[in-house]
C-alpha cells in the first residue's frame, strides 16, 4: 500500500486488521540504521519476544522475528511493516535481509499475511512492484491510495459534526486538497475562516511548516525538489521539462528529468501531453492545493495577523485565489465532470492549452477534454459568489479561443464550450455561446 504522506494509509490497514497484528513496526523518519533497527527490537520484546538481544543486523532482526511468529498461536499471523521505506538507510543491508526472510521462510507458510505501507511513492514503486531482485512479482494485492473525493470529505465532514455547506467544503478543499489527516484537524464549532487562522497563520499553527516535513519524509535530497515545485508554482498551465530546466537556470541535467517522475508518482505533478501537432514535449503541472496554497500565502509569510483569514476573507487577493483553485479542483475530478456531461463511457484526454492568435494575443484554455467522439469540450471555470454571468467581451473570447484552437490543432472536431461553476450561470443574451453546464453540485458525485 503506497500513497501521499497523511492520505490514511495506516488508519485503513489498522482498520481492515482490527488493530490485531502478530507484529507490527513504524520506521522512524530520518533515523540511523542503529536507531531504525533499536526501535524494532523493542517492538519485538514488547509484542512478545521480551529477551529478544541487541540487534547489529537486520539479517538477525529478521530471525528474531521469525523466532516470535513460530512462537504464535494465531492461524493467521499479520505482519504490519509501515513506513517500510525509512527502514531502508543507508549501506544497513535492509532490503537483502527482507528479500532472505519472506523468500527464504514466510513465502511458503499458510499462515503469514504480510503488509508492507509506504509514503515514499517512489521508494515503492521502485523497490517492491518494480523490483528486479529476489522481490520481483512477489506482490500478491497493491494499493494506491488517493486523497480524498470532494463527496468524501463531505462524508467526512459530516462524521465530524462539521458545520459547512459545499461551497465552504469546497473552500477547504482548496488549501488542503483531499487529504485525511489535513480534515482531520478542523473542529467542530469553527467556521471556515477560523480554521485557516489556527492551523495556518495561528503563532502554533501546525501546517505552516507542514511543506518542510513533508518533503523531507519523503525524498533523501529534497532540495531539487522544492526548486521544480517553487518554479512550477507560478506557472498554472505548467511547463515542459525544457522550461523547467530554463527555471532553474540550467542547460541540462539528469536529476531534474528523474526528480519530475518522482513528484509525478508521489501525486504533486500531473503530467499531460498536448495535441500531437503542437507538442513540444510533456507538461508538468502542479496540481497539489496544499503545497500551492503554501507558496501562495506561507512560503514567504512574515505577517504578525493571526486572523489573517478572516480579516481579508472577501478580499480580492482571496477572491482571485479561489477563482484559480476551483479550476485544480476540477482538474482532481475529472471523472465527475465527465459523468456530468454524460461521456463517462467515453474516452478522452484531458490538458490544458495555450496558444496565440493572430495578433500575437496569447490564448489559454483552462481545461479541455479531446473526446473519442469527434468532440472537443472546452471547459471554463468560474467560482464568484453569486451566479456567473457571461460578458460579452467573454463570450467573444469563448469563441476567440475555440477557433484559435482548432486552426492550431488542425483538429476537424466539433467546439462543445462548457461552463463549470459554483452557483450556475445567469441568462444573459450571451449566454448562448455555452453549451453544456457543470456546477459545483456535480463535483459532489460519488
Amino acid at each position: 500500500m503506497y500513497g501521499r504522506r497523511r492520505v490514511g494509509k495506516t488508519y485503513l490497514v489498522t482498520e481492515a486488521f482490527n488493530g490485531q497484528f502478530a507484529f507490527r513496526a513504524t520506521g522512524i523518519e530520518s533515523g540511523t540504521k542503529r536507531e531504525q533497527l533499536e526501535l524494532f527490537r523493542e517492538e519485538l520484546r514488547r509484542q512478545g519476544l521480551p529477551k529478544c538481544p541487541r540487534l547489529t543486523s537486520w539479517i538477525a532482526a529478521f530471525s528474531r522475528l521469525e523466532d516470535l511468529l513460530e512462537a504464535s498461536t494465531e492461524k493467521k499471523k499479520v505482519v504490519f511493516l509501515d513506513e517500510l521505506p525509512w527502514f531502508d538507510t543507508p549501506c544497513a543491508g535492509f532490503l537483502r535481509a527482507f528479500e532472505a526472510f519472506w523468500n527464504g521462510w514466510a513465502a511458503s507458510r499458510k499462515d503469514i499475511l504480510l503488509v508492507v505501507c509506504g509514503s515514499a511513492t517512489t521508494w515503492m514503486l521502485k523497490k517492491m512492484l518494480r523490483a528486479c531482485g529476489g522481490l520481483h512479482n512477489r506482490v500478491t494485492v497493491q494499493r494506491s491510495i488517493a486523497p480524498f473525493t470532494l463527496k468524501e470529505c463531505e462524508d467526512f465532514a459530516a462524521f465530524k459534526n462539521l458545520a459547512f455547506d459545499r461551497g465552504q467544503i469546497a473552500e477547504c478543499y482548496m488549501a488542503m486538497g483531499g487529504v485525511a489527516y489535513y480534515w482531520s484537524l478542523l473542529r467542530e464549532g469553527e467556521s471556515v475562516a477560523q480554521g485557516f487562522d489556527r492551523l495556518f497563520f495561528g503563532e502554533s499553527s501546525v501546517m505552516r511548516d507542514e511543506f518542510k516535513r513533508l518533503f523531507s519524509s519523503l525524498f533523501k535530497m529534497e532540495r531539487r525538489h522544492v526548486e521544480i515545485v517553487r518554479a512550477l508554482a507560478g506557472r498554472k498551465a505548467g511547463m515542459t521539462r525544457d522550461e523547467v530546466l530554463s527555471a532553474l537556470g540550467e542547460q541540462s541535467n539528469g536529476d531534474v528529468s528523474e526528480c519530475l517522475a518522482e513528484l509525478v508518482e508521489c501525486g504533486f505533478l500531473r503530467k499531460y501531453n498536448q495535441p500531437a501537432r503542437v507538442r513540444r514535449g510533456a507538461v508538468y503541472q502542479l496540481v497539489d492545493n496544499y503545497i500551492l496554497f503554501y507558496f501562495q500565502f506561507l512560503d514567504a509569510w512574515k505577517g504578525n495577523d493571526p486572523q489573517f483569514w478572516s480579516h481579508h476573507y472577501m478580499s480580492p487577493k482571496l477572491n482571485a485565489w479561489r477563482g484559480v483553485s476551483f479550476e485544480r479542483i476540477c482538474f482532481w475530478h475529472i471523472p465527475q465532470i465527465k459523468a456530468a456531461l454524460g461521456i463517462s463511457g467515453i474516452g478522452a484526454d484531458v490538458y490544458s492549452w495555450r496558444g496565440k492568435d493572430q495578433d500575437g494575443r496569447s490564448a489559454q484554455i483552462d481545461m479541455l477534454i479531446d473526446r473519442d467522439d469527434n468532440t472537443v469540450s472546452l471547459c471554463e471555470m468560474k467560482f464568484v459568489q453569486d451566479e456567473y454571468e457571461l460578458t460579452e467581451d467573454e463570450a467573444g473570447n469563448i469563441r476567440r479561443r475555440g477557433a484559435l484552437f482548432l486552426r492550431a490543432t488542425k483538429s476537424r472536431k466539433s467546439i462543445q464550450n462548457v461552463l463549470v461553476t459554483n452557483n450556475g450561470m445567469r441568462r444573459s443574451k450571451y449566454s448562448g455561446v455555452i453549451h453544456r453546464e457543470v456546477t459545483l453540485s456535480d463535483l459532489f458525485r460519488e
